[in-house]
């Protein structure tokens, strides 16, 4: 009878560790899940965080690249006018080159018209004279065959005196026809060395352009990279954090 007795009291001394142990793992186990929805709430607070300052960095990357966009549009605004006005200006320079030649091309055709009217000038008055002297040889032919006997030293006179004459004006006729040609030469040779000095002084502002152009690219290449460093930074520091 005891033995019968102890059996239940067994019994309810085992069914009550058994609910003191489901009441634990009760306790245990809404415990576990509040610290699990603390921790979720946590990790929610975390990426919420860590969206949020990502979506601030892509903004100010979208910004610096707008910045750098208007920056890069203003210096190559900039860069095309200098690069115009530089052209410009040599065009300029060369239309005044071409308005010197013009003129000194002008000017020397002038003078050779002049050279050519003072040449046929000083022909046509050594022709009259020679006419001239042709028709006083005639008079004077005229005049020995009249005094023939009487005046023939004089008349070889008149005539060796009449040649002198034409040989002077021949020689003196040469001489103005060298001096024209002489003049002509140096006018050519003047012309030939202006010409030259605008050949050269355009290339001398072909190459100061192209050495303008070479040291604008060489600027923006210099900005262009500076801009890619000013980007790298925002991305450093997001691999930092």
């Amino acid at each position: 009878m005891n033995e019968t007795l102890a059996e239940p009291e067994a019994d309810q001394k085992e069914l009550y560790r058994a609910q003191i142990q489901v009441r634990d793992l009760t306790d245990l186990v809404e415990a576990l899940r509040g610290e699990l929805e603390n921790t979720g709430a946590d990790n929610a607070a975390s990426v919420q965080q860590a969206v949020a300052e990502s979506n601030d960095q892509i903004v100010q990357l979208h910004e610096t690249a707008r910045a750098l966009r208007a920056e890069l549009e203003e210096m190559r605004f900039a860069t095309d006018k200098a690069v115009q006005q530089a052209i410009a200006e040599a065009n300029d320079e060369i239309v005044q080159l071409k308005a010197a030649a013009g003129a000194l091309r002008d000017e020397l055709e002038e003078m050779r018209f002049a050279k050519d009217k003072a040449v046929q000038q000083a022909v046509a008055e050594a022709n009259d004279e020679i006419v001239q002297l042709k028709s006083t040889t005639t008079a004077l032919r005229d005049e020995l065959e009249d005094l023939r006997f009487e005046k023939d030293k004089a008349v070889q006179q008149a005539v060796a005196d009449a040649n002198d004459q034409i040989v002077q004006l021949k020689a003196g006729v040469s001489a103005l026809r060298e001096e024209l040609e002489t003049n002509r030469m140096d006018h050519e040779q003047t012309v030939q060395a202006l010409k030259r000095a605008a050949r050269d002084e355009s290339k001398q502002l072909k190459d100061t352009v192209t050495s303008l152009r070479g040291e604008l690219e060489a600027a923006v290449s210099g900005q262009a990279k500076a801009s890619k460093t000013r980007s790298r930074k925002p991305r450093e520091k997001r691999h930092a954090k």
